[in-house]
């Protein structure tokens, strides 16, 4: 009896150990595995972070974005302020009739029939402006006149009149020579409009007075004008070889 007793024994405190050994290994596993999560949930934290911190910057750049977007207009200032000035292309506007001031000069020697003169305009103005094509000058009186023709096709440039600065425009006014009774028409002043860039004739007109000593020229439809120019050379060297 005691030496089964004993065997019995044996075997309950093996197994008591063996369910203790068992129950301390589950432990130790549980005790592993809530670590790990642990340790899972502390990185996945900045992947979590790091869309945020690309949606900061996204958002920072759509205002960059729109400004660029609305400075857009501002450089299509130029364009705008072609078509405002009458088309001319040049950015500044066409020049008026109110902001310029005239003078003639006769190229001729004294004791010749007055036929080439040197026509002048200055930009009273601060600010540049157009002169397009060439002046439409008119001998006769009264705006409904023909307007003299222009001795070569107009330079496609226009030119552009700084403020205070002169442009010129050269005018041959008769052809014929003088003599026995014949009578041509008489002009005692030119006058002139201008010309948009788009080709039309602005508003305002432009009155040449004749030099001192000259009260009236002859003229005829030998007439012809060329201009405008940035020189007095310029505009009067096709002039004087009528």
């Amino acid at each position: 009896m005691n030496s089964r007793e004993s065997r019995v024994g044996s075997i309950r405190r093996g197994l008591r150990g063996t369910l203790l050994g068992a129950a301390a290994v589950a432990a130790l596993l549980t005790a592993t595995a809530c670590q790990s999560s642990g340790d899972d949930g502390e990185v996945a934290a900045p992947s979590n972070t790091s869309p945020a911190a690309g949606s900061t910057s996204q958002s920072a750049e759509t205002p960059g974005g729109t400004g660029t977007g609305s400075s857009s207009p501002a450089d299509g200032r130029t364009g705008d302020g072609g078509e405002t000035g009458g088309g001319n292309g040049t950015g500044h506007p066409d020049c008026k009739a109110a902001d310029l001031t005239t003078a003639v000069e006769l190229q001729d020697p004294s004791g010749e029939t007055p036929r080439h003169f040197l026509l002048t305009v200055a930009n009273g103005g601060k600010s540049p402006c157009v002169l397009n094509d060439a002046p439409q000058v008119r001998l006769g009186a009264g705006s409904g006149s023909p307007t003299v023709r222009t001795l070569e096709a107009p330079d496609s440039e226009p030119l552009v009149v700084a403020g205070g600065a002169k442009a010129y425009a050269g005018l041959y006014v008769f052809g014929n020579d003088e003599g026995g009774e014949a009578r041509y028409d008489q002009a005692d002043r030119f006058t002139a409009t201008l010309v948009a860039g788009e080709g039309t004739e602005l508003s305002g007109t432009l009155v040449f007075d004749l030099p001192g000593g000259l009260r009236s020229v002859s003229y005829d439809d030998a007439a012809r004008v060329y201009g405008w120019a940035g020189t007095e050379g310029l505009a009067m060297r096709p002039i004087t070889e009528l």
